[in-house]
């Protein structure tokens, strides 16, 4: 109850300041100097036998999260009144600030995201200013964590094959039957992010980030995808093969569909082409987009992470002779990560069994 109030307090004194009410993440060149040198320091790579920062391990995809998380807190702050550009993480992360700004957190996300943010908010506080004591941004992490209930995958479980043929068949409707040739663009792009990213579920930043002649790239007559090191979560290479089959398919897209939605922009050779701005989709509208068109195509809310949900099921359930083919196609180095987080095939076969079993002795 008080946090409520502490909120709706902040946003009467960001009205009365006149400041902006729209939330945004700050970047580190907005924060703080005290935080940005910290962040620079905390990135530096190693060099030979000098130790990198305390972040330097970590992937550029996380230390990019880590600081939208930190941006986001200290946006509000600053919406609010609360920011101060000569204090840092130390005398700005503090459990009455936290508190107001969960309270607004909470009213707009959902309890995972909040769950998320707390947990990089403390990341960030530890890599920034390393020697305070975040005893208890941890416990209201795990308070967080206690409130988020995970949606049912079972029920939202598409084997990948299924969603492979439903892209393929939204690129033949599209072809076919578009009224018009920007239409046809529109449906064959459509059809054509389900499949491939049935085949090769990446992580959804990293498919959204597709560029022609540098992560997606033709080799000998196949297309390929070749994420660099600093480019994937696990700082591991990962290079895919594009099936045979599909090498006409995307050469339509990219020669003849893919420039109908550029138009007379500049074309930065961004894989996935929004159809209403002509440029680069972004990874939230992507999966907003895949999320509707799995579930007119096969009715269910498919969103690009339950694809790699999807994919490891689908490898227990038929990969069989191959026991690390779920986390080798997830790109996962210890396979008891997917076997905790993506596979639900096993639970729905054993339940089969079950009842057959049963069916089988009531008979």
């Amino acid at each position: 109850m008080v946090a409520d109030v502490e909120a709706f307090t902040d946003i009467w004194r960001a009205r009365r300041l006149g400041l902006a009410l729209k939330p945004r993440s700050l970047k580190p060149l907005e924060w703080p100097e005290r935080d940005r040198l910290a962040w620079e320091d905390a990135k530096r790579p190693a060099m030979r036998l000098t130790r990198g920062g305390a972040a330097s391990h970590l992937a550029e995809i996380s230390r990019e999260d880590i600081a939208n998380r930190y941006g986001l807190y200290l946006d509000f702050l600053r919406r609010t009144g609360r920011f101060d550009a000569k204090a840092g993480a130390a005398e700005l992360v503090t459990r009455a600030n936290v508190d107001a700004f969960l309270a607004e957190l909470k009213a707009r996300v959902s309890a995972s995201t909040v769950w998320n943010t707390v947990y990089k908010l403390r990341r960030a506080l530890q890599l920034i200013a390393p020697g305070i004591d975040a005893g208890w941004l941890l416990d209201l992490e795990r308070e967080a964590r206690y409130s988020v209930r995970p949606k049912d995958k079972a029920g939202r479980l598409v084997f990948a094959h299924c969603l492979l043929e439903a892209g393929l068949t939204l690129i033949q409707e599209a072809e076919n039957f578009g009224p018009t040739p920007f239409q046809r663009a529109r449906g064959a792009r459509n059809g054509l992010m389900i499949a491939l990213l049935a085949l090769h579920p990446i992580r959804p930043k990293n498919f959204s980030m597709l560029q022609i002649g540098r992560t997606f790239v033709r080799i000998d007559g196949r297309w390929w995808i070749s994420l660099k090191l600093r480019e994937t979560k696990t700082r591991r290479l990962d290079e895919r093969r594009v099936p045979a089959f599909m090498t006409d398919i995307v050469d339509r897209y990219i020669h003849k569909h893919r420039p109908m939605l550029i138009g007379q922009r500049n074309d930065d050779g961004w894989l996935w082409i929004s159809s209403t701005r002509g440029r680069r989709i972004g990874t939230k509208s992507m999966g907003s987009l895949i999320s509707k068109l799995t579930l007119e195509t096969v009715g269910a809310d498919v969103s690009p992470h339950l694809f790699r949900t999807s994919a490891a099921s689908t490898a227990i359930a038929y990969g069989t002779k191959y026991p690390y083919l779920a986390s080798s196609v997830l790109g996962q180095r210890d396979p008891r990560i997917t076997d905790e987080h993506y596979i639900v095939a096993t639970g729905l076969e054993a339940g089969s069994e079950f009842a057959e079993i049963i069916k089988h002795y009531r008979d």
